[in-house]
């Protein structure tokens, strides 16, 4: 093995070559070609990376990690591999990464940017409509209700940063499906005469998504659970609250024409 590895350095170029050739693992591993500094690996790592070549972008923010990790460079590392796993829709692996970035370098200037996107991995986790699988809005909303509580703490912690806006308005949407799921469960116990059930999760809506763009929705459903349960004064007061709240609307005026019948 000596006489081989000397074989080998013979066969470099002697003038402080800028390349070198990985020696490890198998496969496509044989065909990288390493930089003669950190960042110049950084750099081949993130074209590697913008061409979806993930498996060779992750070599290279690798060796970086591994061979400098005493510089900056190691840490801007860490963050490609979690962006590369984010990328290939890796999310639980790249909320992981994130999330050791945080911890382990909580004063870094991209602190925010790692908490952000590790708060966005429940959000891209959320269930699809794909045609062949039922809406989003029957399936089971753990991921989404983890989005929430994921987002809401970035914008806590991170009031800041720059991606709170976007931030934001990822939470107005994730808002909008709870508030849509809520509806639909309210509907479907509508249709069964569970009325106690369909003020619950109205009551939900109002309580926590108000202002969305549900607010006549609830009102009149509540108004229509209330009536059915035989509790007028409960009913009239959730037509009151929505007039009070949005009076010059539409709405508004059919909610007080109702009220008027009374």
């Amino acid at each position: 093995m000596r006489t081989s590895w000397l074989l080998l350095a013979a066969l470099l170029p002697l003038s402080g070559c800028a390349f070198l050739k990985s020696i490890t693992g198998g496969g496509d591993a044989d065909s990288i070609v390493y930089g003669a500094d950190a960042d110049t690996n950084l750099k081949l790592g993130d074209e590697a990376l913008d061409s979806k070549n993930f498996p060779e972008a992750q070599r290279y923010f690798e060796y970086v990690k591994t061979k400098y990790p005493y510089l900056e460079a190691a840490k801007i590392a860490e963050l490609r591999l979690a962006d590369t796993d984010y990328d290939r829709d890796r999310f639980l692996e790249a909320r992981d990464r994130y999330a050791n970035f945080v911890r382990l370098h909580p004063t870094h200037a991209k602190v925010d940017y790692a908490a952000y996107r590790a708060a966005l991995t429940h959000y891209k986790d959320i269930p699809s409509d794909f045609f062949l699988l039922p809406p989003a809005s029957e399936k089971d909303q753990v991921e989404v209700r983890s989005a929430l509580t994921a987002l809401t703490g970035f914008v806590r912690d991170y009031p800041d940063s720059t991606w709170v806006a976007e931030a934001n308005k990822t939470i107005a949407d994730v808002k909008k499906r709870l508030a849509t799921h809520e509806l639909y469960v309210a509907d479907f116990y509508a249709v069964r005469n569970k009325w106690n059930a369909v003020v619950n999760r109205l009551n939900t809506v109002a309580r926590e998504y108000a202002g969305i763009g549900y607010d006549d929705k609830v009102a009149f459903g509540l108004y229509d659970a209330y009536v059915a349960l035989k509790d007028g004064e409960k009913a009239k007061d959730a037509l009151r609250t929505y007039i009070a709240r949005y009076p010059d609307t539409s709405e508004a005026k059919r909610a007080q024409r109702l009220l008027e019948k009374k």
